[in-house]
């Protein structure tokens, strides 16, 4: 036990390792391989391939480190749901029907729309989740930008969902949340990961193009 314990921090060290600067500040291999792992994961979402949810584990797992190194508690914790969103996502899109009816008789999940009840109710839903884990992101952490951080975070379980779901309204809120986003790790010296995410929000609008194709 002593020898895996030892094994995992000396990788947790390694990850946390920067090997090279971006515009003055640290570039950690967890935020690279992150990077690489996340541009992955969005091409195949937009090809709608399923391999996205395990691509999604792995670079929510390399994140979770990237952003509580940076104080960014709520997209850190945020990656530990994303990873038990990502493996009922990959469920959906195995299995996951249509129909809201008990067993197996729906038609097998596939790209569609948010009715306007639908649509309301993720809204409302998100904009009320907000002020709430910005105050307890405020009150129990020493992050500087506790709704700041809350934001992004509350509106990206949104996305997941619909994603998972396979609405093509995920689309429309994974812009809003990348754009954000941008400014939010610029802000932090994430510039990486910054670039990240303006990179998302360009393919946030491929994939809802992409999927608009593919509505019955």
């Amino acid at each position: 036990m002593s020898d895996l314990s030892s094994s995992l921090a000396w990788a947790l060290a390694g990850l946390q390792a920067a090997p090279l600067q971006l515009l003055g500040s640290p570039v950690t291999w967890a935020e690279g391989l992150g990077f690489v792992l996340s541009l992955a994961m969005v091409a195949c979402n937009i090809r709608v391939n399923v391999w996205g949810w395990p691509l999604a584990i792995a670079s929510s797992l390399l994140y979770a480190l990237v952003f509580a190194g940076s104080k960014l508690y709520g997209e850190a914790a945020l990656q530990g749901l994303f990873i038990a969103m990502a493996v009922w996502g990959w469920r959906q899109w195995l299995r996951g029907h249509d129909s809201a009816g008990a067993g197996r008789s729906g038609a097998a999940l596939r790209v569609g729309r948010l009715n306007p009840h639908q649509a309301g109710l993720a809204a409302l839903a998100t904009l009320a989740a907000w002020p709430l884990l910005g105050l307890v992101l405020r009150r129990a952490t020493d992050t500087d930008v506790p709704f700041l951080d809350a934001a992004p975070t509350v509106a990206s379980v949104t996305a997941t969902l619909l994603l998972a779901r396979k609405r093509i309204e995920n689309w429309a809120v994974w812009l809003g949340v990348n754009v954000f986003s941008v400014g939010l790790f610029a802000y932090k010296g994430l510039w990486l990961t910054a670039l990240l995410y303006a990179v998302f929000a360009l393919l946030s609008v491929v994939g809802w193009r992409a999927w608009k194709r593919q509505l019955p």
